[in-house]
């Protein structure tokens, strides 16, 4: 069976099963095979002097992004494609735990930010603004007091507990010094998550599910993620966990026992539906040490993880769960009914995950001297297609087969078909990262066979097309 009929054949089945008349057609995204000759990708040989770390300087030299004022950027075509699969993880995690999706404005109000009393506490990074009618605004940095004001709003009795609502929204906050490009910017892309229970009991199931929801989200973007205990800073509360990905280039430093590493949570079968069954998987997932530096206690770590056991590294922070009750509940107004006829203050908490930010995380833990080293689940594109000769008939002809048949079966495909020379292709391959490079050149061809290189590995293999297109799919 070719690798065309297969794939077709697994994609009718599904359909049918579901009751739909299949087209192939309607079910071809042609956004997904792209030509770089026509794809914009303004690459660059030189890094760029403002870049000091490396995700900064990768995203600019590989065309992702490009910087519109201090800490703030403009996404280009590449990166956003990586910005909305990163997303998409974020979202469907969220969804699975029970969490429900809405959208907030950027711009809010300061009168709920005076009853919260956060808006002469925040800072300076707080961006104040008036609009014409001199009422005083402000570009959001969170959305505590006013996802609290939506609840209270709409929520009177227990009966209508639990809340789990989140969004992914743009927020702002004015960095002193905001350097390191998307690792640290003014302007970022954000998902918050905000629950409501009716106790403190509730409260934490909540906060376990979210735990567990992070561990997997990070893991199905091929991350490493180690959840650590964290002061809760601003936002407040008397339970936080930081989750950090180890990265050479992290930073912060950050020791944990080994066994964090090696959880596999996704092969866990997770069910959110039991309260028990998620304590569990937190209970085994803090019962180890794991701490930052600035959390971090020696004594302990030797006495608590073996000698063999102890990882120390750098990190990064990639994401923020907080538990703080009533804080923002009491003084909005946020209370229910509760069995007995009492009016109480909800229970709330606080969910982050910084999806821009988590871009260059990913590349931060991801790269060598070459470039970027995508993980398949956020890549842009998971094939890159190498036509050494254009022009050549041979080439041309085997190259625009295997476009068809790459898009036809719903495998990203980034094909080079610019008229440049061979180092420039491959530089620019290893730049940008993608998963795997599919190289067609005439003395291939005519020994019947492409050469397949996974950028991970560095493995170069010759193999004849069927087999290539097999190896991708897998």
């Amino acid at each position: 069976m070719c690798f065309l009929d297969w794939r077709q054949q697994l994609r009718c089945a599904q359909h049918r099963s579901r009751g739909t008349r299949f087209n192939l057609n309607l079910y071809i995204d042609t956004s997904n095979a792209v030509r770089l000759s026509q794809y914009f990708l303004p690459t660059l040989k030189e890094t760029p002097q403002e870049a000091q770390i490396v995700s900064h300087r990768y995203m600019l030299r590989a065309g992702m992004v490009r910087q519109a004022s201090a800490g703030i950027y403009s996404w280009l075509p590449l990166g956003f494609r990586v910005l909305k699969k990163i997303e998409q993880i974020v979202r469907e995690e969220q969804n699975r735990s029970g969490a429900q999706e809405l959208l907030m404005p950027t711009i809010q109000s300061a009168d709920l930010w005076r009853q919260s009393g956060r808006y002469d506490d925040y800072g300076k990074e707080m961006l104040r603004i008036q609009d014409r009618h001199d009422r005083d605004m402000l570009y959001g940095p969170t959305n505590e007091e006013l996802i609290t004001e939506i609840f209270a709003a709409s929520v009177r009795s227990y009966r209508d507990l639990p809340q789990n609502l989140y969004h992914i929204q743009w927020k702002f906050r004015d960095e002193v010094r905001p350097r390191f490009g998307v690792m640290r910017g003014r302007e970022f892309y954000m998902k918050d998550a905000y629950s409501f229970d009716l106790d403190a009991e509730a409260g934490r199931v909540a906060y376990n599910k979210m735990f567990v929801a992070y561990l997997r989200t990070y893991a199905r973007m091929g991350l490493k993620a180690v959840p650590m205990r964290a002061e809760t800073g601003p936002i407040g509360g008397d339970m936080s966990h930081e989750f950090i990905i180890l990265a050479d280039t992290g930073e912060s430093e950050v020791f944990c026992h080994q066994e964090l590493l090696d959880y596999d949570i996704l092969g866990e079968n997770v069910d959110f539906g039991s309260a028990e069954t998620i304590q569990g998987y937190v209970d085994r997932w803090t019962s180890l040490y794991a701490a930052t530096d600035e959390m971090h206690d020696p004594s302990r770590f030797e006495a608590e993880v073996p000698e063999d056991k102890r990882v120390s590294a750098r990190g990064i922070e990639v994401g923020h769960i907080f538990f703080f009750g009533d804080k923002y509940s009491k003084p909005l107004g946020a209370v229910v009914t509760n069995s007995e006829g009492q009016e109480v203050p909800v229970q709330m908490g606080s969910y982050g995950v910084g999806v821009s930010r988590l871009v260059g995380g990913v590349i931060e833990a991801c790269h060598d001297n070459e470039g970027i080293i995508w993980p398949e689940a956020v890549a842009p594109f998971k094939t890159g297609l190498i036509n050494l000769r254009v022009g050549d008939e041979a080439c041309d002809k085997a190259c625009a087969d295997i476009y068809a048949k790459l898009a036809e079966n719903e495998t990203e495909v980034m094909y080079d078909d610019r008229d440049e020379r061979a180092g420039v292709k491959f530089s620019d391959m290893d730049l940008i990262g993608l998963p795997w490079q599919l190289i067609v050149g005439p003395r291939g061809l005519k020994n019947g066979v492409v050469e397949v290189k996974n950028r991970k590995t560095g493995e170069r293999d010759e193999m004849s097309l069927d087999a290539a297109l097999s190896r991708i799919a897998g």
